[in-house]
């Protein structure tokens, strides 16, 4: 007797999402008084898009980018990551173990549908924390 799995299919992240996203975590961070760069990539780690306010602070670019692609490879938000890669965390050699763009300061937020990993989402510009609220306010928006 043999037993068939059916997988479902995911509706992969689209432009139109990534619009969405980009859309939403800038209107939190104008509404707070900061000026950010929003990155969103799709589950394979490439861009999908990119917007950077033109007051952001050049670096948030950077930062937003490598916050979506850590997020994406470890499936998890950056703000969750930030005290096991400090001296005495269990990965603390990780941020310079890989040949990566690793960065794990709060602002990246995996993207998930129907239980999939989809894509992620990268803030850069505000204080941490900020970051990562306008990513998970971004990704409410998205799952309305």
């Amino acid at each position: 007797m043999s037993t068939t799995t059916t997988a479902t299919a995911v509706t992969p992240l689209t432009t139109a999402d990534a619009e969405i996203l980009i859309t939403a975590a800038r209107r939190a961070a104008e509404a707070a008084g900061v000026t950010v760069s929003v990155t969103v990539l799709d589950a394979g780690g490439h861009l999908l898009a990119f917007r950077r306010d033109d007051r952001a602070v050049l670096i948030s670019g950077e930062t937003s980018t490598r916050k979506a692609y850590t997020a994406l490879q470890l499936d998890a938000p950056t703000a969750d990551l930030v005290e096991l890669v400090k001296p005495d965390g269990p990965f603390h050699s990780l941020p310079t173990a890989l040949d990566r763009p690793l960065l794990f300061i709060a602002g990246g937020v995996p993207v998930h549908r129907g239980g999939r990993l989809i894509g992620a989402i990268g803030v850069g510009g505000g204080a941490p924390e900020q970051d990562h609220g306008f990513a998970t306010t971004a990704l409410e928006e998205l799952s309305r």
